[in-house]
């Protein structure tokens, strides 16, 4: 065998020619218990939680993502069945054998397999210590009730680990139901025109929760761009925003 040829067995042999796998912004947050939350943010409405070990995805969509390198879901999280929030194969892809599936009920029609089906006010405890709780999503504005309509139900979810609630409201706009949520610590609100909320309506929104810390997503995707900058000015002394790379 040539140097060469040995050379390049041996870069196979210990994985120096293999193309690693894609990583994505995080944010480590430290829970009210001490224990740490990973947040990894992947495109638009799809994130990754990890906490004590757990792999939680919310919204897993986009053929872009390098899903199959991603570590694989204890739970997943499906607020609605648009395209750019639920998307069958790449579910599969990270769901382990018994990993807990969590629903809006017109997701739970697409699914051959148990899932835990959630309608506004549901709790599910998929875990011990372990808390995800729905909220009602939906538009409010004239001329943008069709968009998510009241009467579908689909689901925001408040997920609280390690005595820490996390936010995520799925597509709405500030109707009553979103305002009234209290005792977040960590909020994040949709912001894509015309199917969720204006920069106006954001603001109202974090003015009224009084979260810790506040993320934009889902923005992006369309010819109607949302002014984050503004967005982020307007909130000036509210609250910490962090801006991360949702379009």
């Amino acid at each position: 065998m040539s140097k060469l040829i040995l050379f390049m067995s041996l870069l196979s042999l210990f994985g120096c020619c293999r193309k690693s796998a894609t990583t994505y912004p995080q944010d480590k947050i430290t829970a009210r218990d001490g224990s740490t939350i990973t947040l990894t943010f992947y495109a638009h409405a799809s994130l990754g939680i990890e906490h004590q070990g757990r792999q939680f995805y919310i919204d897993p969509v986009g053929e872009s993502i390098d899903w199959k390198n991603q570590p694989k879901a204890d739970a997943v999280l499906i607020t609605h069945s648009h395209y750019d929030h639920l998307e069958l194969p790449t579910v599969e892809l990270l769901a382990k054998s018994d990993c807990a599936i969590i629903c809006d009920k017109t997701s739970a029609e697409s699914f051959d397999h148990d899932c835990t089906t959630m309608v506004p006010g549901s709790v599910a405890v998929p875990f011990e210590g372990v808390e995800i709780r729905a909220v009602a999503a939906y538009n409010i504005s004239e001329g943008h009730t069709d968009f998510h309509p009241q009467s579908r139900e689909d689901c925001g979810y408040v997920i609280t680990l390690g005595g820490t609630s996390i936010y995520v409201p799925g597509d709405t706009e500030d109707n009553e139901d979103v305002l009234s949520q209290r005792d977040i610590d960590i909020l994040f609100l949709p912001v894509n025109q015309p199917y969720t909320m204006t920069v106006e309506q954001a603001v109202r929104t974090v003015k009224a929760i009084k979260p810790a810390i506040f993320y934009p997503y889902h923005y992006g995707q369309v010819e109607d761009k949302t002014d984050i900058d503004a967005l982020v000015a307007a909130l000036e002394g509210v609250c910490e925003v962090r801006v991360r790379p949702m379009e």
